[in-house]
């Protein structure tokens, strides 16, 4: 392996030459404590900035092997790495000069979920591998090589010794990062055990700063449990934590408008994920498994059995393998259901603002003017009590304008100024005053789910495939683009860049005619838990920008994208 010196001389050589001579940098390079390895150097400065990575000996970065021993405190240490290094970098990024990108560092940047991101990785012998991109410094096209100098000699070995070994770190915040990890995997053992589909801690802040920032909000009022719905939880590190449990069965969320009935779904939702320390959702825990259900108009739809909930269409349209290029409401939302029963989901959440009025409830006067026989869609209130008890699926629904759930639901929480109250007892009373005038729906079959994907694939192995991703809105893969927006668990748009290549990787591995869309998604699965995300990247060296995302987030790609043909 070429040395560090060697390295430089060989930048004073290119000094002032054509940009393409930064080339002969390629490599790795030994640094003091550190391997430097340039795997990838941009065209020219304007372009994509040089992919980097430094790589630290386990025995001397000399984290314990308690902190990485299991899988959430490996996923908990690395996170806090590199938003410490994240830190460290930031401050010099752009302080060396030039055109273009030059003198940029960046790094990946966490939010307040704790997510396994290639940015940072540990191996099992605790080395160390932090990549990051730099903007390689130029005057026009002309290289100056005394400002990559900079970089490389004089800010990146101060970033890496600060923040890549244990004994630069603040050795009882790696602990106490440690421990939130453990409590966090702790509480999520428990939801099985007790039987709850969430909890969420007294104390914890649920509102958001704005609606652009998932920070916490100043001042919020703090959340804390109604005494019927509180558990308390005797946890490794923290000790005795008292919150609310929401059991699992049917819980309907009531309250008049602004007074946080949303606030807490999203916070349901996002506690499928765990929070780092100071985000106030630290100790909101969800169902791994959880979806958020919502109508999704003119989303595509292929070959999903939503008959469940829809039948009989007067155009004699197939709703066993119903397929659609254009969904309604009603149909987008049956889909988006019966997708997740297929992912294993034992919790869907569901905000009235954003359904399907009429796949969710019909009201005594409309089930008077139009009969049943007459309305081919059998709305979710008939279905909700079946779904847990023949399948075990919870269900959470938001609710602001209809009663109509009072009578099925098993609990009922009142928000009043973001504050839960337990209002069963009286819900119900009051419900029996008004009871529902329905006719029972009969039982419906099990969902199919057996969906073979043909092999007639709008690229080759040949072919140059690109991807790109915008936000978390949307992958476009060459000419076809898969819409994600409305995919809310999506946290952040490097799991969007893993999506784009694990549906590369599934077009050219595996959709040969012989497998269905659950083979493929369970398959993309198998890969990311044996081999990591660099399983699925094509290239000779990992990049950074990729995060995990979960197995209902892959099959929800999969049912999205139109270039599959099934």
């Amino acid at each position: 392996m070429k040395t560090s010196v060697q390295l430089r001389e060989l930048l004073n050589r290119i000094d002032h030459k054509g940009y393409p001579a930064y080339k002969d940098t390629k490599g790795s390079w030994q640094f003091e404590g550190y391997i430097l390895s340039i795997d990838h150097v941009q065209g020219d400065p304007f372009a994509a900035p040089s992919k980097v990575s430094v790589q630290v000996p386990g025995k001397l970065a000399a984290f314990p092997t308690e902190l990485y021993d299991q899988k959430h405190k490996r996923i908990a240490l690395q996170d806090y790495l590199i938003r410490q290094f994240a830190k460290q970098v930031q401050a010099f990024t752009f302080k060396a000069k030039g055109s273009g990108k030059s003198g940029l560092l960046s790094v990946s940047h966490c939010g307040q979920e704790i997510l396994e991101r290639t940015a940072c990785e540990l191996d099992k012998n605790g080395s160390v591998s932090v990549r990051l991109e730099i903007g390689f410094p130029a005057n026009g096209r002309t290289i100056n090589a005394r400002e990559l100098c900079k970089i490389l000699f004089d800010f990146l070995p101060g970033c890496v010794k600060k923040s890549l070994y244990y004994r630069s770190l603040d050795a009882k915040a790696v602990q106490k990062n440690r421990e939130l990890a453990e409590d966090q995997a702790f509480i999520r053992q428990e939801l099985s055990r007790l039987k709850l589909a969430a909890f969420v801690a007294n104390d914890s802040i649920l509102p958001r700063e704005t609606g652009v920032s998932d920070r916490p909000m100043k001042n919020a009022v703090r959340f804390h449990s109604p005494k019927s719905m509180e558990v308390t939880l005797k946890l490794p590190y923290y000790g005795k934590l008292t919150g609310m449990g929401i059991a699992q069965g049917i819980t309907l969320v009531v309250g008049g408008g602004y007074h946080g009935k949303s606030t807490l779904l999203k916070a349901l939702e996002l506690g499928v994920y765990n929070h780092i320390a100071g985000d106030g959702r630290e100790y909101v825990i969800t169902d791994n498994s959880a979806m958020k259900i919502r109508a999704e108009d003119g989303r595509s739809i292929k070959q999903v059995d939503i008959s469940m909930f829809i039948n009989n269409l007067p155009n004699q349209k197939d709703t066993i393998h119903f397929c659609t290029e254009d969904a309604s409401g009603s149909t987008s939302q049956a889909a988006n259901v019966i997708e997740a029963m297929e992912t294993g989901s034992k919790l869907l959440l569901i905000d009235e603002d954003t359904s399907a009025t009429n796949f969710m409830i019909r009201d005594e006067l409309m089930q008077r003017v139009v009969h049943r026989d007459s309305e081919p869609i059998t709305p979710f209130i008939d279905r909700v009590t079946e779904l847990f008890e023949n399948y075990g699926v919870s269900t959470i629904l938001v609710a602001g304008s209809s009663g109509s759930y009072f009578h099925k639901a098993d609990c009922i929480i009142q928000m009043d100024h973001y504050l839960p109250k337990d209002i069963t007892d009286f819900a119900k009373q009051e419900a029996a005053s008004f009871p529902l005038a329905e006719e029972p729906a009969s039982v419906s079959e099990k969902p199919n789910y057996i969906r073979p994907v043909k092999k007639d694939l709008p690229f080759c192995k040949n072919d140059r495939i690109k991807i790109k991703t915008q936000g978390k809105d949307s992958i476009l893969i060459n000419r076809e683009t898969i819409d994600l927006r409305y995919v809310e668990q999506l946290t952040d748009s490097e799991q969007l860049n893993t999506l784009g290549q694990l549906m590369k990787y599934a077009q050219l591995h595996f959709f040969d005619g012989t497998h269905t869309l659950g083979d493929a998604a369970e398959y993309l699965c198998q890969i990311l838990n044996q081999k990591g995300i660099s399983g699925i990247c094509s290239g000779s060296y990992i990049p950074g920008g990729f995060a995990l995302p979960r197995k209902q987030e892959i099959y929800a790609c999969l049912n999205r994208y139109r270039g599959l043909k099934l």
